[in-house]
């Protein structure tokens, strides 16, 4: 199946998310600087990340085979802080009994790169039961944290702590699918036929 668009990701979970709704696309890996600016709000971090992440995608692709760029960035905010990747052990766990029993948000912004730079952002409100520090731990050993922002993922072992969302389940995963279809379906691709 030939791809329809560039992903500007390394995530396995954008990757599946999109091949759910059968967008087939080609990774293209971006490194870019992912520290937040002084005083920068959280909506405006992670559209600000996820069109770099797509500009970066679009500079390493093939423009001899033109397509779309998607680039997407999500953060968890709690207390107007932004808890990105846990960096260790201690500061997973931290991370945890910080979200637990409480309410946070999960901001994921989303950009297409096409003639045109578009976004879009999603914004979920997620309720965490308690947690003790021995469940935070045993988390963490399970090994799925590591590479997740707000160190817990909603479609593994994390879901258990999870009393409560309102918003988008694939958003918190990390690509919201309603927003991500409207983007796409403007630049005419669409999962579903385009009216």
């Amino acid at each position: 199946m030939q791809p329809l668009i560039y992903l500007a990701s390394n995530s396995p979970r954008r990757r599946e998310l999109l091949m759910q709704i059968g967008v087939h696309h080609t990774v293209v890996g971006v490194n870019i600087d992912e520290t937040p600016l002084p005083g920068e709000a959280p909506a405006e971090y992670v559209i600000r990340m996820a069109l770099t992440k797509a500009r970066a995608g679009f500079k390493s692709s093939d423009r001899d085979k033109p397509l779309p760029i998607l680039g997407a960035d999500t953060a968890v905010v709690i207390d107007h802080q932004i808890l990105g990747k846990p960096n260790s052990r201690d500061d997973a766990i931290a991370m945890m009994m910080k979200l637990a029993d409480n309410t946070h948000k999960v901001l994921t912004g989303v950009a297409v790169i096409s003639q045109h730079e578009e976004t879009r952002l999603s914004v979920s409100h997620v309720q965490f039961r308690p947690i003790s520090r021995v469940q935070a731990e045993a988390y963490w050993e399970s090994g799925e944290p590591a590479d997740k922002a707000g160190g817990y993922g909603i479609q593994g072992i994390g879901a258990i702590f999870i009393a409560k969302l309102e918003g988008s389940f694939s958003g918190v995963m990390g690509l919201p699918l309603f927003e991500t279809a409207e983007l796409l379906q403007r630049v005419g691709i669409c999962p579903l036929r385009c009216e």
